[in-house]
């Protein structure tokens, strides 16, 4: 089987081509810059220059690239879709119900959802032959129990509104626990793991023996780390407090809890490669915004440490978790009585796809594993499909 695996954000489509059995990746790229002149197509290493004014642009250039590639018309599509909500806790064959309850969560993902639906539905109208798989990162935190999923409010928001912790990520989540597993040699229902998923959206999760049982998402992907332009955790009464006494308006606070918060709304800047430059030049902004970000992974980090009774491990990964030494070394410094500590030479390698990077002694080990959503979102395909990865 070709499956072809489609992850559609706001301004960009990955996609990777795999076959299976066995499961094996023979192509990935990705259209950034949707709806910008600046707009460029990825695939196997080589950036080329194209028009993407909208999502049906963008994909039809993807099946263009596939046509170059050589690669064949995909016998089945998996989809990624960021909110679920209760309904789905598992991969789903799309068909119209489905289409219409992934509509009805828009309003919890606005920023997402969308352009996951406009993604399939492109999907469909291209490849009408191929059956269409959604894929939820919600799926993974629905093993939280209630004393983690529920909010302290009028119980009747959640029993007749649905208002809940649903939590995110949970594809990547899922996949680097298992990657954790095979690295430490160990079965994963046996192991008590702390992922951090650090990029410009960021979240953690405390994963017991392969189920997730607590994660720092909330309702909406806004809650919990500090993000590159989300604030994550924030008091309820300061939103009262803008709406009531400064007149903000219900646009200008979504925008500015979406767009201009987190590390933006600290320092300007919201790429950590660009704020680790401007601490070099001595913008005290800039480290203020680096202090908060780790200090609130470090402050998740112990608390799961407690949700679990201690951990095996403790997990980096996404763009900046893979990537970003100092973020690392700040998330985890002050945490040696806990078991917690980083070498600083093991913390400098580069370029494995699993780096085992904890001080001689400590207790916990800590392991930096290079994500694969996509990889996730086709072995939840092929099983749903019944065919061995």
């Amino acid at each position: 089987m070709n499956l072809l695996v489609l992850n559609c954000g706001s301004s960009s489509i990955k996609f990777a081509g795999f076959e299976a059995p066995p499961l094996v990746c023979r192509l990935r790229g990705e259209v950034e810059a949707i709806g910008n002149p600046g707009a460029r197509l990825l695939v196997n290493g080589r950036v080329v220059p194209c028009q993407a004014e909208d999502h049906r642009q963008a994909l039809e250039v993807v099946a263009h690239a596939l046509q170059q590639e050589g690669w064949p018309t995909p016998q089945a599509i998996g989809h990624r879709v960021v909110h679920g909500g209760a309904k789905f806790t598992a991969p789903v064959v799309i068909d119209e119900r489905v289409l219409a309850d992934i509509e009805a969560t828009v309003p919890l993902a606005p920023l997402h959802n969308p352009p996951n639906l406009e993604g399939i539905r492109l999907a469909q109208r291209l490849w009408p032959q191929a059956p269409q798989v959604a894929v939820f990162d919600t799926a993974f935190h629905q093993t939280l129990p209630p004393r983690a999923f529920r909010y302290a409010v009028p119980r009747e928001w959640y029993q007749q509104l649905g208002l809940r912790r649903f939590g995110f990520h949970g594809l990547s989540h899922a996949y680097v626990a298992k990657r954790a597993a095979e690295f430490l040699g160990k079965p994963l229902n046996a192991l008590k793991l702390i992922s951090l998923h650090l990029g410009n959206g960021a979240s953690a999760c405390a994963i017991a023996y392969g189920q997730s049982v607590d994660t720092s998402m909330g309702l909406t992907p806004m809650e919990g780390l500090v993000m590159g332009t989300r604030p994550g955790d924030v008091d309820a009464g300061m939103v009262l407090h803008l709406l009531t006494q400064h007149r903000l308006s219900i646009q200008e606070l979504e925008r500015a809890l979406n767009f201009a918060s987190g590390l933006k709304g600290l320092c300007g800047l919201s790429d950590l490669r660009q704020i680790h430059a401007a601490i070099a030049q001595g913008d005290e902004d800039a480290q203020l915004a680096l202090e908060v970000f780790c200090y609130r992974v470090k402050k998740y980090l112990g608390a799961y440490w407690a949700v679990l009774g201690g951990a095996d491990a403790i997990v980096f990964t996404g763009g900046i978790g893979e990537n970003d030494p100092k973020v690392r070394e700040l998330c985890v410094w002050g945490l040696e009585p806990l078991g917690i500590a980083i070498d600083p030479n093991k913390n400098r390698q580069i370029g494995r796809a699993v780096m085992e990077i904890q001080s001689p002694g400590a207790s916990i080990q800590i392991l930096v594993i290079a994500t694969d959503e996509e990889r996730e979102i086709a072995e939840n395909v092929l099983t749903l499909l019944e065919v061995s990865p």
